[in-house]
C-alpha cells in the first residue's frame, strides 16, 4: 500500500504471498536513506530487506537485510555485498533499540572507493575497494533499489529451527521517505566522480562509534568464521591482505 503520495507505504506478507517493490531508476553510486518500521512481536522466520542490486548472473547486490525472531528476542540486522555475482561478505549485528516500535534511517552510501552501511547515521559497516588485491567491488553495474518482505524460515531464524506462525498473519512492514541522492547514469554521464569525494573516510568521532558498534553488536563477521573457512580465510580477510592499497586512518 502506497500511501501520502509516494512517501510511505507497507509491505505485507500472508501464507499465499511476500510483497516487494522497487525503483523506476538504475543508480550508480550515492548515498539511499529510508526509514523503515519492521513487523512486530512474534516475526521468526520473516525476512525484510533493503537493498541494491542489478541484474544478470554476474551481478552486483548491496544488501540490508532484517531477520525476524521470536516476541521478545532481538532481530538480527545482516549485511552483505555481491559484486560480479560473488557473495558470502556477511556481517549481522543486533541493533542497539527496539526497530518495531518506531521508524528508523537506514543507509547505503556508496561511492568507488567504498560501501559504507548507516543505521540512524551511525556507521555500522565500512567495506572498502580492494580490487588492487583482486577482490571485486561493485563499480561498473548501475543498481535499483529494492525493500521486499518475504518467508526466510527455511535460514532466516536460528539458521531455520524457527518456523513462522501464519496464525499472527498478515505480517506488516512500513517504509517511509526514502531518499536517493545518487547519479542516474545516462550516454553523457557515467557517474564515476559522483560522490566520490565526499565521505571518502570516518572522522575521529565516526571511527570510535563504529568501533563501539563492533565491540558491542557484532555478532557475526565472515572474517572470522573459521568453521565456514577451515581451509584458510577469504584472501581480502588475511592480515598480510586486508591492508594493502588503504590508509591506516581509513582502515575499520
Amino acid at each position: 500500500m502506497i500511501q501520502n503520495g509516494g512517501n510511505s507505504m507497507t509491505l505485507e506478507m500472508d501464507k499465499y504471498s511476500g510483497s516487494g517493490i522497487g525503483s523506476k531508476n538504475d543508480y550508480l553510486f550515492g548515498r539511499f536513506d529510508m526509514q523503515i518500521k519492521l513487523v512486530s512481536e512474534n516475526s521468526a522466520g520473516t525476512v525484510t530487506a533493503y537493498y541494491l542490486s542489478s541484474q544478470g548472473p554476474h551481478h552486483d547486490e548491496i544488501d540490508i537485510e532484517f531477520l525476524g525472531n521470536l516476541s521478545g528476542d532481538p532481530y538480527i540486522l545482516s549485511t552483505n555485498l555481491y559484486a560480479h555475482g560473488n557473495g558470502g561478505h556477511e556481517m549481522q549485528y543486533y541493533l542497539w533499540f527496539d526497530p518495531t516500535q518506531d521508524f528508523h534511517t537506514y543507509s547505503i552510501d556508496w561511492n568507488p572507493q567504498r560501501i559504507i552501511i548507516l543505521v540512524n547515521n551511525i556507521p555500522i559497516r565500512v567495506m572498502h575497494n580492494r580490487q588492487n588485491i583482486g577482490v571485486a567491488f561493485p563499480t561498473r553495474q548501475p543498481m535499483k533499489l529494492y525493500t521486499t518482505l518475504w518467508n526466510g524460515d527455511s535460514w532466516a531464524t536460528r539458521w531455520g529451527q524457527v518456523k513462522i506462525d501464519w496464525s499472527k498473519a498478515p505480517f506488516i512492514a512500513s517504509f517511509r521517505n526514502f531518499n536517493a541522492n545518487a547519479c542516474i547514469p545516462s550516454s553523457s554521464n557515467n557517474c564515476y566522480g559522483f560522490n566520490s569525494g565526499k565521505n571518502k573516510g570516518l572522522n575521529g568521532e565516526t571511527k570510535m562509534k563504529l568501533k563501539e558498534i563492533h565491540a558491542k553488536w557484532n555478532v557475526y563477521d565472515y572474517c572470522r568464521d573459521f568453521r565456514r573457512y577451515a581451509h584458510g580465510l577469504p584472501y581480502e580477510c588475511r592480515k598480510t591482505n586486508n591492508r594493502k592499497g588503504l590508509q591506516d586512518e581509513d582502515f575499520e
